[in-house]
């Protein structure tokens, strides 16, 4: 059995931001600025909305969010570096996905993320934050909402 100390306990506590249920970031690289995410602890990877995805020799040509969103910019962004990874849903079916590496800016502060590129067109949330992102950064208090945004203004 794994036992931690209390003070290790708070220490670590000390160590992660607090995050809300949902916020506002931006993605600098995919020239994204103040996106709706939804910070999921039940999802695994996370996901961004993504409505045009063609491969061409070995470069990933994408168009984020679409014309519902007040944020689309209809940039064609192009990564040549990305993977392809099986993903299950929230509703138990799994699909075939990009998942490309960029930067997300967040309570002031550039941080890296791997997030899979998805139709979310029928989400209220363009973006899902997952575990693979949450873990180690933050602790989620599921009463509060853009705390990230809100510091911007503090």
């Amino acid at each position: 059995m794994y036992h931690i100390s209390l003070n290790k306990h708070h220490q670590l506590l000390k160590e992660k931001k607090l995050i809300g249920r949902s916020d506002v970031v931006d993605f600098p690289k995919l020239e994204l600025f103040n996106i709706n995410v939804k910070v999921d602890t039940g999802a695994y990877t996370s996901s961004i909305h993504c409505f045009h995805i063609v491969e061409n020799n070995g470069v990933l040509e994408c168009v984020f969010l679409d014309d519902n969103h007040p944020n689309f910019n209809g940039k064609k962004i192009t990564f040549d570096q990305f993977d392809i990874r099986k993903v299950k849903s929230s509703n138990g079916i799994s699909s075939i996905r990009y998942i490309v590496t960029t930067e997300i800016k967040i309570f002031n502060t550039i941080k890296t993320i791997s997030i899979s590129l998805t139709s979310r067109d029928d989400m209220k949330f363009p973006v899902l934050l997952g575990r693979k992102f949450i873990s180690g950064n933050f602790i989620v208090d599921t009463e509060l909402t853009n705390l990230s945004f809100k510091q911007q203004f503090q």
